[in-house]
């Protein structure tokens, strides 16, 4: 789902026509050291470490496949290798303990076919919530591809925590898009949301003490109405979200973000005190095309910006030994709707 908001804005970035290749750093991005492209061939999202830091997996289309589907490549960029059983369309793919598994959501056992979404208006922006999502795990050379707690209606966005013990995910299967926990071994399963609205992308910290999400939560009765009948119709609309925080056990919830626009692709920072997240609040108040990077305390406060190369720049991961940071972005484009997987070192 994620990706969908990324395909969005990526049709309206410039091309690469003109662009020098100096805008793959920016002098402005003083957290980043280094910057580097690990793609170069199709459009690539979500991009997320293995627990050693040696091996990363994204999602991407190329190859002739129609929608998206699961990659993995070795930390430099070297061997990118499909995972994913080449079928559906694939999202959010994530390594397990040990790094010999890989747990992802495809609508592959749902048809061969990519799902369509809604059609995109101007001015109009909704997110699909496609009812053939289900979650899998897989070795990470894509054999032995396993259904993981299926259910009907959507199940994505799967996050493992860093204690092992734990995997978040967003689920449909409460009649709302809410947030998920559950052992590794498929045992305990547990609702951690309960507003009405959409709950989704959630993430633990370092310490597996707190998970961070992104939420749509409608405000006031005609958009809690309008919010249910488009959930009706497997839709939400995503333009206004913040990012929360909570206990890994769904309590002490609170609001992290209070930013016009999205906010979204919240990653804990390595101490654990802050989130580095998505959002496009600095772009004519929310309603811009632009998403950045961006750096926040806990509390709120510290509102710092990561990126500055006004392009698309997202979904940000910081390897295991905090060293790192890895994120997907438009800039130096190598066409229309083209994203790269970028790694930087990070300076705190």
């Amino acid at each position: 789902m994620k990706r969908a908001l990324a395909l969005l804005f990526s049709s309206l970035l410039l091309s690469a026509q003109g662009l020098p290749t100096e805008a793959l750093a920016d002098a402005r991005e003083v957290h980043f050291r280094n910057v580097k492209k690990l793609t170069s061939t199709g459009s690539n999202a979500e991009a997320y470490w293995s627990n050693n830091g040696k091996l990363i997996v994204f999602q991407s289309t190329r190859d002739g496949y129609p929608c998206d589907q699961l990659y993995v490549m070795n930390a430099d960029g070297s061997d990118q290798r499909r995972v994913s059983p080449g079928k559906g369309r694939v999202t959010c793919g994530w390594f397990l303990p040990g790094d010999r598994r890989i747990i992802f959501a495809s609508t592959h056992g749902a048809g061969p076919d990519c799902p369509e979404g809604p059609p995109f208006t101007p001015g109009k922006y909704q997110w699909p919530i496609f009812q053939g999502y289900d979650l899998y795990t897989a070795n990470v050379d894509g054999s032995d591809v396993q259904a993981f707690l299926p259910s009907p209606g959507y199940d994505a966005e799967a996050t493992v925590a860093p204690n092992g013990e734990w995997i978040v995910f967003t689920s449909e299967r409460s009649g709302d898009v809410d947030i998920w926990r559950v052992d590794l071994d498929g045992k305990n399963l547990i609702r951690l949301t309960d507003g009405i609205g959409y709950d989704g992308g959630a993430v633990f910290s370092p310490d597996s003490k707190l998970i961070a999400w992104r939420t749509n939560y409608p405000k006031g009765d005609a958009a809690t109405a309008k919010y249910k009948e488009l959930l009706k119709q497997h839709l939400v609309e995503p333009m206004e979200m913040d990012i929360w925080v909570m206990k890994a056990d769904g309590s002490a919830k609170r609001q992290v973000t209070r930013l016009p626009g999205a906010a979204f692709a919240p990653a804990f920072t390595p101490d654990g005190k802050g989130i580095v997240f998505a959002s496009n609040h600095h772009d004519n108040q929310g309603k811009g095309r632009t998403f950045d990077l961006f750096r926040i305390d806990l509390d709120g406060t510290g509102l710092e910006r990561i990126t500055w190369t006004g392009v698309f720049n997202s979904f940000p991961h910081f390897s295991p030994d905090g060293r790192k940071l890895l994120w997907v972005s438009g800039r130096s484009p190598r066409g229309s709707r083209q994203f790269d997987v970028c790694v930087a070192e990070w300076v705190p």
